[in-house]
């Protein structure tokens, strides 16, 4: 079995349930990496390997991870399970799947029983680029740095809104 990936100095924990899911989770890493917020990303499957998300889980915090991104089609334990294991905050990303477009995997995701909290975002990439917005935004509670990358990041993003390349007086 593979070693599971840490970062020296990662402040958010990417996981996802299946390699097929990082095309989509990729954009969490890219948007962490616009934020300049350290990360790791790990495939660990709640089902087919659930020692191994205990043990990442168990180790987490004092690793200095301060919240899970978790990401999982189909039946989507991913999150509730890590969230079960640990009190760091977990952001669920729900993906499309074989079957309801990823209405499975919202539901699972959503419905967590009282006392475990998913914090469940939208399903596919747009989840996937909120995930890692909402993750900087918990940490710039406390951490300045990031409160003025994310400031600054929501500002870009509103001026682009604005932009019609190629047209006339835009650039």
């Amino acid at each position: 079995m593979a070693e599971i990936v840490t970062v020296d100095g990662a402040r958010v924990g990417v996981l996802m349930g299946s390699a097929s899911d990082w095309p989509v989770m990729e954009k969490t890493s890219q948007t962490l990496q616009k934020l300049e917020i350290p990360h790791e990303c790990n495939v660990i499957s709640a089902h087919r390997a659930p020692k191994r998300l205990e043990a990442y889980c168990a180790t987490a915090e004092e690793r200095g991870i301060q919240i899970l991104i978790c990401a999982a089609g189909g039946a989507a334990h991913l999150a509730g399970v890590a969230a079960a294991l640990t009190h760091l905050p977990v952001l669920g990303c729900p993906m499309k799947a074989w079957s309801t477009e990823g209405l499975d995997s919202l539901l699972s995701m959503a419905q967590m029983p009282k006392g475990i909290p998913v914090g469940t975002l939208a399903v596919g990439g747009a989840g996937a680029v909120n995930a890692a917005i909402f993750a900087a935004e918990i940490m710039a509670l406390s951490d300045k740095d990031v409160r003025s990358r994310v400031l600054a990041f929501r500002a870009d993003q509103s001026a682009a809104t604005f932009e019609l390349p190629g047209a006339p007086g835009h650039s």
